[in-house]
């Protein structure tokens, strides 16, 4: 092709910004591909079309700068639909996999649109129908009013999490959610004034980048969204907008509805696969644009995907273009989105250089840690990946991570496990052993005991076995990890066993939320919301993943004593308690003393099941106690003294009294008598003095 077939209308462009943006009277595209050797956008009036409305071939010598790609076409406005076409070698032992048939979405593009005919498996056949493939959308993102809104900027120490799927949250018959919108953002909207009743300070969403619903076995979908073909825009599907660019403003609305209730907002995002998947998966966009510069390539075969996902591929994190591509990403959802912080699926896989091997100072995570654009954000790593775990090593200072060893032992604990007791200082206490080294280390751990994967918080108390079948794998996925029955393997409606499951649910809360560290729970938790024991339904948009809002009612006891939880934890403000004192630093001055039944006298054989634990806060005017005891009967647990003697213990937590007297406030809680505490089988007790309190005025919330 020479420059006599181009349009005389359009111009040459520009390289910067990548994307399509907004310039005078038309709009700018600019896309990266070293190894195209020809480029071409494709504009379409409606997303159904079978045939572009118009074809703008890039001219190399015009239409490229360096191996950026760029044109201006004048007369083009927000809402306009388009695509790429990338001509070049398909050779894939060189690692090329040009298709000039296959309709590419731009990488930077901020709006997605889906075809009613969309079809996965056409993106991975030649001679594809454009009706089938998704388009990208212009948008003006200048255009939505914020009203002020900023993002909260709340520190970690004052943070409970909330982790929540957008869709699963409404989309239930019982949600009381007008039907138009339920399952979107605008009705996750309807649904702050629980979350505010809930007493939590942020929510992290499940993704919510553009993903590929149709990447799961054959008959199901994608529901837990971990497939994306955009990093930049938001999902369309959870949107009951009518159109692309609806989709933008529902998204905005609902961030800053939730600011306004003064909850946070945190986005789960992927950025270690995408779902082109393995060398037999469609081509959406990247592999279309740049194959061996997006992906981790096997270097002794460029034919065949380096895979530490378990999703087919593994994104090239540290080639430079891909890493501005993710920084990029994230500047977006900051500034355009007012996003305040972000959870990253799989981070290990981004420590990995182009040959897969870890490095020691990944280019990627030191530039998001030292961005001044994301100073202010939350960042939270799931510190591994398949193959590379990095709990506690995680790269950076500002980085947080999941604490799956907190969620083990726990869990092990609670469940009556031998040799857990000694696991316990260390994942009450902020788990010193894996971050005690880190600046701001009390903040350093995400403390859950179940989220989207694996076992609800319900089912770990109900079932034994996993029950997968409807995933459609033989029931070989998900794992059986620290679970129990309490005799009857799922539902049961003996009041006994219930009774037990409802403690040991209690149990379960109360650590998380009061063990130091940043603590988060799982939607539907607090209403012991159950999967039917599916503990891997990453497949299933149906009611085994929805909030059944029937269950706020049922377990209107265990909603009540997870928000007193909350105040307590809130009140209690472990920063304060440590005084600007590192963890290491805390634990070396005595302020925390460990006791059996006898104080002083911790057991910390194989067959211990009880744990005492005292901490006294550096400005000496609160002493904390608590008392976990996994044994089958009760203990009696002598006390140890107030630093003032006229001052009693109160009894803030104990989960083997019923409710109201499960949880108290901290300025209303009981004194409790005697030097001695009965601690029932298989309860947490929290007590707590105020040291600054007199005989006849209760503490004060804060400290």
């Amino acid at each position: 092709m020479d420059s006599a077939d181009l349009d005389p209308k359009v111009d040459q462009g520009r390289a910067h910004p990548l994307g399509a943006r907004r310039r005078g009277a038309g709009t700018n595209f600019s896309v990266w591909s070293r190894s195209a050797a020809q480029v071409a956008l494709l504009l379409f009036d409606d997303v159904n079309d079978a045939r572009p409305a118009r074809v703008i071939p890039l001219d190399p010598l015009r239409n490229r700068t360096s191996y950026f790609w760029h044109v201006l076409v004048p007369d083009v406005e927000p809402g306009q639909l388009y695509a790429w076409q990338v001509h070049g070698a398909f050779d894939p032992a060189a690692g090329l996999r040009h298709d000039a048939s296959a309709l590419l979405l731009d990488p930077y593009g901020v709006a997605v649109a889906i075809p009613t005919g969309y079809d996965r498996m056409a993106g991975s056949r030649p001679g594809r129908d454009p009706r089938t493939a998704m388009k990208s959308v212009v948008a003006d993102l200048s255009a939505y009013d914020w009203d002020g809104d900023i993002p909260l900027g709340r520190p970690f120490a004052r943070t409970v999490i909330y982790e929540l799927h957008v869709r699963g949250l409404t989309a239930h018959p019982r949600s009381g959610v007008d039907r138009r919108l339920a399952g979107t953002y605008a009705g996750l909207v309807t649904k702050i004034p629980y979350l505010r009743s809930l007493g939590v300070t942020t929510v992290e969403l499940m993704p919510v980048q553009a993903f590929d619903p149709q990447d799961a076995p054959q008959g199901l979908v994608n529901y837990w969204g971990y497939s994306p073909v955009s990093f930049f825009a938001p999902h369309p599907a959870y949107a009951c907008a009518g159109d692309p660019l609806g989709v933008l403003n529902e998204f905005r609305t609902m961030v800053k509805e939730l600011h306004r209730a003064g909850i946070e907002v945190i986005l789960d995002v992927v950025f270690n696969h995408t779902a082109e998947g393995a060398a037999t998966g469609p081509t959406f966009c990247w592999r279309g644009f740049d194959n061996r510069a997006y992906y981790l390539l096997d270097p002794a075969n460029q034919a065949s995907y380096l895979d530490y996902t378990g999703c087919g591929n593994t994104v090239n994190a540290n080639h430079s273009v891909v890493r501005r591509m993710m920084v990029d990403a994230l500047h977006h959802w900051v500034e355009q989105m007012h996003v305040d912080g972000f959870r990253f699926d799989l981070a290990s896989a981004m420590a990995r250089d182009a040959a897969g091997v870890p490095m020691a100072n990944p280019p990627v995570l030191w530039q998001v840690e030292t961005d001044p654009v994301l100073a202010g954000t939350k960042l939270i790593a799931e510190a591994w990946d398949v193959g590379l775990y990095q709990l506690g090593s995680f790269v950076g200072d500002r980085w947080r991570e999941w604490n799956g060893k907190f969620r083990d032992d726990i869990r092990r604990f609670v469940r009556g496990d031998r040799g857990t007791v000694a696991l316990l200082p260390n994942r009450l206490l902020a788990s010193p052993d894996l971050f005690g080294a880190r600046p701001a280390d009390v903040e350093h751990s995400i403390n859950f005991v179940a989220c989207h994967d694996g076992f609800t918080l319900n089912d770990l108390v109900c079932y034994v076995h996993k029950h997968n079948e409807a995933n459609l794998g033989g029931n070989e996925d998900g794992t059986d990890d620290y679970s129990t029955n309490c005799g009857v393997e799922g539902p049961s409606n003996d009041p006994a066993i219930e009774a037990t499951r409802t403690r040991r649910v209690k149990n379960l809360l109360a650590i998380t939320l009061i063990s130091m560290g940043v603590p988060m729970i799982g939607m539907g938790d607090e209403v012991r919301r159950t999967q039917l024991g599916n503990n891997n339904a990453y497949c299933q948009d149906n009611e085994i993943s929805w909030f059944d809002w029937s269950l706020a009612e049922k377990y209107a006891e265990i909603r009540r004593f997870a928000r007193g939880l909350v105040d307590v934890r809130l009140g209690l403000d472990m920063t304060q308690v440590m005084h600007g004192l590192s963890l290491r630093e805390f634990l070396t001055r005595s302020l925390v003393e460990f006791h059996g039944v006898r104080l002083h006298q911790p057991d910390w054989s194989e067959d211990s099941h009880t744990l005492a634990v005292t901490v006294r806060s550096v400005a000496g005017t609160r002493m904390v106690h608590v008392i976990l005891n996994s044994y089958e009967h009760p203990l009696d647990f002598e006390l140890p003294p107030v630093a003032r003697p006229t001052l009693p213990w109160r009894r803030v937590v104990d989960t083997a009294l019923e409710s109201p007297d499960d949880v108290a406030t901290l300025n209303s809680a009981p004194p409790v008598p005697g030097s001695s505490y009965r601690a029932d089988a298989h309860s947490v007790v929290l007590l707590c003095a105020d040291l600054r309190a007199t005989d006849a005025q209760h503490a004060p919330a804060l400290l």
